[in-house]
């Protein structure tokens, strides 16, 4: 059989255009049947499954947060999913521990699709589906789901995994804390609970804002977002010149000032509940390698050369007080339940925004290198929405990834379907929130050990 040619996934696109387009009242999603039960484990699962099946399933892998289940990246993409006739389903998880519950979250994903299968039959095609932390367990779901599902779309995803993400976000605190708050420099890890690291998070903001007023503490916040892989770009924003280092630390900061400590210092501490004990370490890391391996080394330099400062003498500072170590039963625990691309089975398109300050950008290099050294780069694609903002995308820019990943299934092997030009072609025809589908290439990612 000829394989389908790039036609193919225009034609598709037009239709489903047309389909939501004349159903403009939702009314697959209004009318769609419900399905809903509990697994062994506690977790509980939904699904929603139009009048007119197309017998495709989209199983849905949901991000950190409350364990409820959710079916969809957003109440939006369920309506327009469903006009177009695909049945979704996804699980809530183990709700009894951690909201960082990789230890239960792939199991149970599995458990929910067994279940649609023994409540409502056997879909034709299965796609995963996986936004944020579901990103990484929608990963591992492509690793490890051959013969259970067809094709993967992730999202956003913390495709790096749960040890790199608490090592460069410690490399950063670790930052922070010494120039700006010395009276929490042990204070990092083993977090006490919830109420303990809110309170940390609260300190180390204001220290931020503080230094924020002077040169040498907006160079200092500078080398803070560079091991944090920090984004340069804030919303409401418009990209900052490629020299203005000025500004590029300014839009950084803006994400600070946001609120980012507040939420990533808190959910540090579900993840060593969810491992049992500290997952991150800094003693024998080299903080000048680490710096000269983020695209932010420039920027860092040009604000310590204006501020009047050293920025040698700050580095083998934090390299001789780097002593910080981890659980190893802690560790092991983690790279066990929360790590992806030691290979994956199945076609897998990974979609990110160029900007996103929470799962950053660079995440995609690290787990693209794991793919490529694990033997299966040919069936992982990565595209980059040029947009601010973690999971920022349009139900359009969703669908059209979609459509990618079903067009890889019918021809067999990427092609055409998966480039930024045709991406952004195909989600400008479902006129559902527009498109910025953009050629990109990360930079590596700081912080792994």
């Amino acid at each position: 059989m000829p394989r389908p040619r790039l036609s193919t996934l225009a034609a598709c696109t037009t239709a489903l255009a047309t389909a939501l387009l004349g159903s403009a009242t939702g009314a697959q999603a209004a009318t769609a049947e419900h399905h809903s039960g509990t697994l062994s484990d506690g977790a509980t699962w939904i699904a929603d499954i139009p009048a007119q099946w197309n017998g495709t399933l989209l199983l849905f892998s949901h991000g950190f947060g409350p364990t409820a289940a959710s079916d969809a990246p957003s109440a939006a993409a369920q309506e327009a999913l469903l006009d177009a006739g695909y049945a979704l389903a996804g699980s809530s998880y183990d709700p009894h521990g951690s909201m960082w519950a990789l230890d239960s979250a792939e199991r149970d994903q599995f458990g929910a699709l067994a279940a649609f299968r023994g409540q409502v039959g056997t879909p034709t095609r299965v796609i995963s589906v996986g936004q944020s932390m579901g990103g990484l367990i929608n990963a591992q779901i492509a690793r490890d789901g051959a013969g259970r599902v067809n094709g993967s779309l992730g999202l956003c995803g913390l495709v790096a995994g749960g040890v790199d993400l608490d090592n460069y976000q410690l490399d950063a605190e670790y930052t922070l804390a010494t120039f700006f708050d010395p009276a929490d420099a042990d204070n990092l890890v083993n977090l006490g609970g919830q109420a303990d690291a809110a309170a940390l998070a609260d300190r180390l903001s204001k220290a931020v804002e503080t230094a924020q007023q002077t040169p040498a503490g907006r160079a200092r916040i500078a080398l803070v977002a560079a091991y944090l892989n920090l984004a340069d770009w804030a919303p409401g924003q418009q990209p900052p010149a490629r020299h203005d280092f000025a500004g590029q630390e300014q839009q950084q900061y803006a994400w600070l000032a946001q609120g980012l400590l507040r939420f990533i210092v808190p959910a540090r501490w579900s993840v060593e509940q969810s491992a049992g004990g500290n997952t991150s370490w800094n003693t024998g890391v080299d903080y000048a390698g680490l710096l000269h391996k983020s695209a932010h080394a420039k920027q860092v330099a040009a604000l310590y050369r204006e501020a009047g400062l050293n920025l040698r003498t700050d580095l083998n500072r934090l390299t001789r007080g780097a002593d910080i170590t981890a659980d190893p039963a802690a560790v092991a625990h983690l790279k066990r339940t929360s790590t992806a691309g030691q290979g994956v089975a199945v076609p897998l398109l990974d979609i990110h925004t160029t900007a996103d300050q929470l799962v950053p950008v660079e995440q995609e290099s690290a787990f693209a290198e794991r793919v490529r050294t694990a033997g299966d780069s040919a069936r992982l694609r990565q595209a980059y929405v040029a947009r601010q903002g973690h999971c920022n995308f349009t139900t359009a820019e969703v669908i059209a990834g979609l459509h990618a990943v079903e067009h890889r299934l019918a021809a067999g092997h990427w092609d055409d379907a998966a480039t930024a030009d045709e991406l952004q072609h195909s989600a400008a025809e479902l006129n559902l929130g527009g498109a910025a589908f953009t050629d990109y290439r990360p930079s590596r990612q700081t912080g792994t050990r």
